[in-house]
């Protein structure tokens, strides 16, 4: 809504000649965020006590100091409220647990008939009869740091074997020095194990035996010569063959492989490859089958992440479990005698941010899917004894609690059990933090993420923007769930417009956004974020655009200050704290999995080491002598070369700290340096023309 000259102006005017340039600001006013607001807030938390597979009770608090107990009768939809506990039927039973049975291995010395033992000696394998004490060497080829696993890989049978063949890892240490340990004057040395990008890994290889000739089946490691993790071996019933999960380093290849016990024949009956990467971190679900062969298999092969069921015999895909532009987050259980997997799903309800987490199960075969929670908020669920229904807590950042018990057959309301009160936090000044969509750099993909103000936002001032950073490509990390003192309302009390962001690159949306992020870490959604503010900056213009800073911690410091080199015209101040500033500096598994093996040039071109000279603005970097996360040289090379390039920035060392610095001293060092270098003590009033595009109603 646009408006000509107006009351508006005037009072902006007003507000211009009369208000000082600078005003004092007491820091302890986010500080006293708890005081203002924890005792006016109250949920009550429903943990239920079964009585019978449709009956429960819970306690909730009661008028002046006391509590009652709630009775629900799910078949009914009722709840009946008792003064005390002992008016209440007994019975309680234990919660239900899902069905663990599929088909497992352990590897043991000894064989499942006890007719033969293995014994390890210079790195080599014994087998010994039980019966009679005959011993005969297996292997001949072990040696020191390429050797034989003591324990075994028996056939359900026990006439074949698996043993594994195992070559170490190299034995890189990062070394640190405590300068001021607390017990001693002088420093310390320390030093750990930390294995680096392109370092030598540990490599396993299977290796089949036949029991009674006592001779090697030869199994060929063609599929399967570059293992990052060998892992999962199991032998189907009949001792027919065995299988294995391979992922290939470089994380472009994963599979799940079948070796004949008799002709040492391999067949890869599971094949997922991608040209950028498999995040087998967080989306690797694998549930092997006892009685039928199977396996429940999780892939974005579709370009989802969902599930599928495969014949682990011939490797056909039976079913697609689960299919469409959403994804699973998880599983929760299989349920084998139903042929039902009861999972979480982001994005299920198309109407809904698609990062809130639902409650779902689905037929083996991808039919009877039930989307069991509703709400409009991110769900966190408990099931019943028989799993007829479930306890499903709800809620936004913008929204408190609410707790229902819903129907599992068919998602149906059973009743609504709480809901939680806000007004006396609204009565005390509480704020709800703003959800905010906006487009992507390629002008169709939806980017989520919050807008945090004062407690005492004026609609009639500027403020600066603060970002708090972090897009690791291993989840997503804007809040969703209710909180009555979110941590970055402390941040906004300073005297900032907060927000937080979840550009592409992460993770839980579709393939193609979490791409972004496949050797292009220096990326972290950067383009994205600043047409979100933009497009913020343009809805409210109270976020001053000319004073924008960020901080980030870890992978969100390499982020923070590569913020300050690539997009150094948007971005004005920076707060780094224990960075892994260049990828090949930081640990192994992280950072091969998202910028890849082996170690190409991009590694050097995105490094914030390698980019020092290209900085602008104000930098605060920040780094615990002692971190054992993020290897500490990885901030001091910064500090070389940023000198070398004759930049200036700021720089603290804490002794004594790891990876985590925030002390008091540290916060408060934070604090201070955003608000100096963005200006956030000074009032900065909308000018008459930016009134022009404020919509009061719009504005909080």
């Amino acid at each position: 809504m646009k408006y000509s000259l107006s009351p508006l102006l005037f009072v902006g005017l007003a507000l211009f000649l009369i208000t000082p340039p600078t005003m004092a600001f007491d820091q302890s006013a986010a500080d006293k965020l708890d005081e203002r607001f924890r005792d006016k807030y109250q949920e009550v938390k429903v943990k239920p006590h079964w009585i019978s597979p449709h009956e429960f009770w819970y306690r909730r608090p009661a008028a002046e100091g006391n509590e009652e107990f709630v009775l629900v009768n799910c078949q009914q939809g009722e709840t009946k409220v008792f003064a005390k506990r002992s008016e209440l039927p007994n019975g309680l039973r234990s919660p239900w647990r899902p069905d663990a049975r599929q088909r497992t291995s352990v590897p043991s010395e000894t064989s499942p008939d006890g007719m033969w033992k293995v014994e390890q000696r210079d790195h080599n394998l014994w087998l010994i009869n039980t019966e009679n004490n005959e011993e005969s060497q297996l292997t001949t080829n072990g040696e020191d740091r390429h050797g034989y696993e003591p324990r075994v890989f028996w056939s359900p049978d026990s006439k074949k074997l698996v043993a594994m063949h195992v070559k170490a890892a190299g034995d890189r240490r990062v070394y640190l020095v405590e300068s001021s340990p607390e017990d001693q004057l002088q420093p310390k040395l320390d030093s750990y194990y930390y294995l680096k990008p392109g370092d030598d890994i540990e490599l396993r290889r299977p290796r089949l035996f036949d029991v009674e000739s006592k001779s090697e089946i030869e199994v060929s490691n063609e599929l399967f010569d570059n293992p990052w993790s060998l892992d999962e071996l199991l032998w189907d019933a009949e001792s027919e063959f065995f299988t294995f999960y391979y992922n290939q380093r470089g994380h472009q290849v994963a599979r799940v492989i079948k070796v004949d016990s008799t002709s040492g024949e391999v067949t890869p009956v599971v094949n997922d490859e991608q040209p950028t990467f498999i995040d087998y971190a967080h989306k690797h679900f694998a549930y092997y089958l006892n009685d039928t062969d199977e396996v429940v298999w999780m892939s974005e092969r579709d370009g989802w992440n969902h599930l599928y069921l495969i014949d682990l015999k011939s490797g056909e895909v039976k079913h697609q479990i689960t299919s469409g532009e959403w994804v699973v987050r998880g599983v929760d259980f299989v349920d084998v005698e139903n042929r039902q997997v009861w999972f979480h799903a982001g994005g299920i309800h198309a109407d809904q941010d698609p990062y809130y987490v639902h409650c779902c199960k689905v037929n083996f075969d991808g039919t009877g899917l039930v989307v069991i929670t509703a709400g409009d908020g991110t769900h966190e669920v408990g099931h019943s004894p028989e799993r007829d229904y479930v306890i499903d807590r709800y809620s936004r950042v913008d929204m408190p609690p609410v707790t229902e018990v819903r129907r599992t057959s068919d998602g149906e309301l059973v009743a609504t059990l709480e809901q939680t009160d806000i007004e006396p936090v609204k009565a005390a000044g509480w704020q709800a933090p703003e959800r905010f969509v906006a487009k992507a750099r390629d002008g169709k993909t939806d980017i989520y993420g919050v807008i945090y103000r004062p407690t005492d936002f004026d609609p009639n001032r500027k403020y600066p923007v603060l970002e708090d950073l972090y897009a690791g490509p291993h989840s997503a990390f804007v809040p969703k769930g209710f909180s009555s003192i979110p941590w970055l309302q402390r941040w906004a009390e300073l005297g900032f417009i907060v927000v937080k962001i979840d550009g592409m690159g992460t993770s839980y949306r579709s393939k193609a956004f979490h791409d972004v992020a496949s050797k292009n870490l220096v990326d972290a959604g950067l383009p994205d974020r600043k047409l979100w503010m933009q497009a913020a900056a343009e809805k409210y213009p109270q976020l001053d655009l000319s004073r924008v800073g960020v901080m980030g911690h870890s992978a969100g410091a390499q982020s923070a200050m590569a913020a300050l080199l690539w997009h150094n015209d948007f971005y004005k101040v920076a707060v780094a704290g224990c960075g892994c500033h260049d990828n090949r500096m930081d640990k192994i598994w992280w950072n091969e999995l998202w910028m890849g093996w082996p170690i190409g040039p991009h590694y050097a071109d995105q490094s914030n080491v390698t980019n020092a000279h290209l900085l602008k603005g104000d930098l605060l970097l920040i780094v615990g002598e002692l971190d054992k996360n993020v290897d500490p040289s990885s901030t001091m090379q910064v500090v070389d070369a940023l000198m070398k390039a004759d930049k200036d920035f700021d720089m603290l060392v804490v002794p004594g700290r790891g990876h985590n610095t925030d002390t008091p001293y540290i916060i408060r060092r934070k604090r201070d340096y955003l608000m100096e270098h963005l200006d956030a003590t000074t009032v900065h009033p909308l000018e008459a023309e930016q009134f022009e595009h404020v919509d009061s109603a719009e504005v909080q």
